[in-house]
């Protein structure tokens, strides 16, 4: 059985968000809280999110044991990129890609035994 949560349109770019999400893939939820806790990254509050959104819904919908959770997938896939233009030397003009992430965690069960 899994749970899963999943914020879409972040403002952060996905580069960034994979940095912290590596930290914490295959972990126990309360060691990757700890971890994200801690790390001084500006995707880590989003990150942790997502992770206790995903924890509630694990324990809430599916009546998992929370003890037992860990992250069994997570990943950031690219969502819409905002295109903006700044003012260039000469008169020219170039374009700011502005991204955005789609952030996934997905719970799961461990086995007993």
């Amino acid at each position: 059985m899994q749970a899963k949560a999943v914020a879409k349109t972040v403002r952060i770019a996905p580069r960034k968000v994979r940095l912290v999400i590596d930290l914490i893939r295959g972990k126990n939820v309360g060691e990757a809280i700890a971890i994200l806790k801690h790390t001084q990254r500006g995707a880590s509050p989003v990150v942790e999110k997502v992770l206790n959104s995903a924890i509630a819904n694990a324990e809430h919908n599916y009546e998992m044991d929370v003890d037992n959770l860990y992250v069994s997938e997570a990943y950031v896939n690219e969502g819409v990129t905002l295109k903006r233009f700044r003012p260039r030397a000469q008169g020219r003009a170039s374009q700011i890609n502005k991204r955005t992430s789609h952030i996934t965690v997905v719970v799961s069960e461990k086995k007993e035994g």
